[in-house]
């Protein structure tokens, strides 16, 4: 199960790509930055250092020694500076006048410009927005009493600058390309890969939930203790939980149309088979009598059942109430049960003064469900109370069994899944939880274990409207 592998502009692999490099380009910049303030002061003082030469060269003017017109044009041009000026105690002796037409920028003073002003002055220089000419004062190094005054042209300044920044650029995205191959590479391999595989996992199953590999997610699942391999452990668990759910409904569909293609033949062999019973009535033998007065009810309990099965078809079965003495019916219910399970000892421990309106075969039901179970998980002895809980009317049906095995458990009252032995369906308790919702109330596992289980049924005392 693979999926190929896309690269199109709007595919994870390149938005993780492309989001790798850009951020380390960015980074890159920024980390750059600091020279490109560095260069600049390096460029100016370069600068200067050409100025002191030239101061060396050209005679302090005065009104007695005027320098030389072409001496100062000649070492303009040389060093590039518009005018040169040495100020200390004595004033200020401007060694290059100054063109007054010049426009400038603020004065910079060298040795005071810090890092962000740097920083500055060289994003300002690179990008063209600052004047032709800047003056910029710095120490003498022939005289610690003295600075030196230039105005220079920005643009050998700008030139050199953006040279540096042209390699800083190239540089800095050659960076950003190795690094951000060699981190894509890991992010492929750490979170790309994964998502292709539980992607293909999630399309395959959806396509055939039935024979849907997973050897890719269970590898993955494998793989750590991480927040992918996790996902692809639930995802795992979902997907076979998800096909057992799928096996299951397809199971009850195929029971579902079993049971409704023979339900109208097996009404019509109890119907006969009542003619029968109903003759057995007339018999002179007091005992076959009694035996046939049983035979009908059943067999009228069991046509009602067959003529039901395919109306309810999953919905919750109609609740035809009736004033019911609940201590008759459990007598009733042991009644029937003794006859089949030899040795079953059941205490109906019900009041005979308790009447609730509920539907009498349904909850008969119930109550066969719940006691040949107890009997076919190895109980001797069932019990069955009466307790009040906020007003409502709970039957405690208890045995001394060995208790629901653990695999039981997590499927319980559910169809094909929640059986306690071996060759159940475990239709007995969901059919008895369905049949005691239908009537407003709900039946529950209070205990189990090796001395016994509990079941707890709530049954209403005021009629419910079906949901």
């Amino acid at each position: 199960m693979r999926m190929p592998f896309h690269w199109g502009p709007r595919s994870l692999s390149a938005r993780v790509f492309w989001l790798t490099v850009s951020i380390i380009f960015v980074v890159d910049i920024l980390v750059m930055m600091p020279g490109l303030g560095q260069e600049w002061r390096s460029c100016l003082k370069n600068r200067v250092m050409l100025a002191e030469l030239a101061a060396t060269l050209i005679p302090p003017q005065t009104a007695n020694n005027p320098s030389d017109a072409q001496t100062r044009a000649a070492v303009s041009a040389l060093s590039g500076m518009q005018a040169i000026s040495l100020i200390g105690n004595g004033g200020e002796i401007a060694l290059l006048p100054e063109n007054s037409g010049l426009r400038q920028d603020p004065v910079v003073v060298l040795d005071h410009a810090g890092a962000w002003q740097s920083i500055w002055q060289a994003d300002r220089d690179v990008l063209g927005i600052c004047a032709p000419y800047v003056p910029v004062i710095a120490a003498f190094p022939l005289r610690s009493d003295t600075r030196i005054e230039v105005v220079m042209a920005q643009a050998p300044v700008m030139a050199r600058l953006r040279n540096y920044a042209v390699q800083m650029v190239i540089f800095s995205l050659t960076v950003a390309l190795i690094t951000g191959g060699l981190v894509y590479a890991a992010l492929n391999h750490l979170l790309v890969k994964p998502m292709r595989i539980m992607t293909a996992s999630v399309v395959a199953f959806r396509r055939d939930p039935e024979y849907a590999r997973l050897s890719s997610l269970k590898w993955l699942s494998r793989r750590g203790e991480d927040e992918i391999s996790r996902a692809a452990r639930e995802l795992v668990i979902m997907q076979e939980e998800l096909r057992t759910a799928l096996w299951r409904n397809a199971q009850l569909a195929a029971l579902g149309t079993a049971v409704a293609k023979i339900s109208h033949d097996l009404r019509n062999i109890l119907a006969s088979a009542l003619l029968v019973a109903g003759r057995l009535q007339e018999a002179s033998d007091p005992p076959i009598r009694k035996a046939a007065v049983s035979l009908i009810s059943s067999m009228e309990r069991a046509v009602e059942m067959v003529s039901r099965t395919v109306v309810e078809s999953g919905e919750p079965p109609p609740v035809s109430r009736s004033p019911v003495v609940l201590r008759d019916l459990v007598a009733e219910v042991s009644a029937f049960i003794r006859e089949g399970e030899n040795g079953l000892a059941i205490d109906n421990l019900v009041p005979g003064s308790l009447v609730l309106p509920l539907d009498r075969n349904q909850i008969y039901r119930v109550l066969v469900n719940l006691l040949r179970n107890a009997a076919e998980a190895g109980a001797s002895h069932v019990s069955l109370a009466v307790e009040e809980e906020a007003g409502v009317t709970q039957m405690v049906v208890a045995d001394n069994g060995p208790g629901l095995p653990r695999k039981a458990l997590s499927g319980l009252f559910r169809p094909f899944v929640g059986s306690g032995r071996e060759g159940g369906t475990g239709l007995g308790l969901a059919i008895a939880r369905d049949l005691v919702r239908a009537h407003g109330g709900d039946l529950l596992l209070r205990n189990t274990g090796p001395s016994g289980t509990e079941f707890v049924m709530s049954l209403p005392d005021t009629e419910t409207e079906n949901a």
